[in-house]
């Protein structure tokens, strides 16, 4: 096929896809998978006031802010989503998503079902976010599931699994606010449907140009 014949690359809008799931869920791990398929997407880099790990790069990781710094942007509205965990304070500001989508970039974001919640609170006051966010709840087959999933990972004791078992009851109870509800299966499938997703929500007359016809020749006319 001549180059002149061949079909342009449609642009669609950018998104900016939001996975959210209970502890011991999984997303982070489809979250891994999808930055694996997709090379034009990224993922949106959160601040912390908490100190930089060894092999952590500031801007790639996290921005690492000090506790100041992190009021002053709290304070300036400049957040659209933080909190603070265990003594250090995390936060999404609302520059780094919209700087990547202006540059055309799909975002994914990684996070629980608190945060999600603001995030689509805060979303719906900005026309940009808003158009761009789709929202995806992820979840295993069962709480047993779940529960069978935080002891394999050996990193928290029986009274602390229970007590995130309780939480994550709690965190599926808000599924019907997402806009797809996926029920994990195995690591391929849940890959495969989620970038179904993407490919659906892509094709959406809202986040596509107009198509554009060639004039061919009819009949051995020129």
């Amino acid at each position: 096929m001549k180059d002149e014949q061949r079909p342009k690359q449609r642009r669609t809008a950018p998104l900016l896809l939001l996975i959210s799931a209970p502890s011991g869920g999984g997303k982070t791990t489809l979250c891994r998978q999808l930055l694996k398929a997709r090379p034009g997407m990224v993922r949106a880099v959160t601040c912390t006031t908490r100190p930089p790990r060894e092999g952590e790069r500031n801007g790639v990781d996290y921005y690492f802010l000090s506790p100041a710094d992190f009021l002053k942007r709290v304070q300036a509205g400049h957040f659209l989503e933080h909190a603070t965990v265990y003594g250090n304070s995390y936060g999404l500001l609302k520059s780094e998503l919209l700087g990547k989508l202006r540059a055309g970039k799909d975002v994914l974001l990684n996070v629980d079902v608190q945060g999600a919640a603001t995030i689509r609170e805060q979303a719906g006051a900005e026309l940009e976010l808003k158009g761009a966010l789709v929202t995806i709840f992820l979840t295993p087959t069962s709480l047993a599931e779940i529960g069978r999933r935080l002891r394999n990972r050996r990193a928290d004791a029986p009274a602390a699994i229970d007590k995130r078992l309780s939480v994550a009851r709690q965190e599926i109870a808000q599924w019907k606010h997402f806009d797809y509800l996926m029920v994990s299966g195995t690591k391929r499938d849940d890959l495969r449907r989620a970038l179904a997703i993407i490919e659906a929500e892509k094709m959406r007359v809202e986040r596509s140009p107009a198509p554009e016809f060639r004039e061919q020749a009819v009949d051995g006319q020129a």
